[in-house]
């Protein structure tokens, strides 16, 4: 997607907040609002924002699995099963 197919001066957006808007949540693309001339902030729908923070937040938890493979921190699941039924059988004791 092009950002730059949809630009907005600050000043049609003040004008035009909620036609702006309803463009932004029906097309599902986000509309940059420019000042002087340059881009200061981006306007998206709820929806597409929540979907790409989920995203972000899987490739994050991605990028630590393999940096935790890279150092070696990793068991068999085995191994991870056991230590957790260990662990769940020691608070049952408590």
């Amino acid at each position: 997607m092009k950002l730059s197919q949809i630009v907005i001066p600050v000043s049609e957006a003040k004008n035009n907040t909620a036609k702006m808007i309803d463009d932004v949540v029906k097309k599902r693309r986000p509309a940059v609002i420019t000042q002087n001339g340059r881009a200061r902030v981006i306007v998206q729908d709820l929806r597409s924002y929540e979907e790409m923070q989920e995203s972000l937040a899987m490739l994050k938890i991605a990028a630590l699995g393999r940096i935790d493979v890279r150092d070696g921190k990793i068991k068999p699941l085995r191994k991870a099963f056991a230590d957790v039924r260990k662990q769940i059988r020691e608070r049952q004791s408590e």
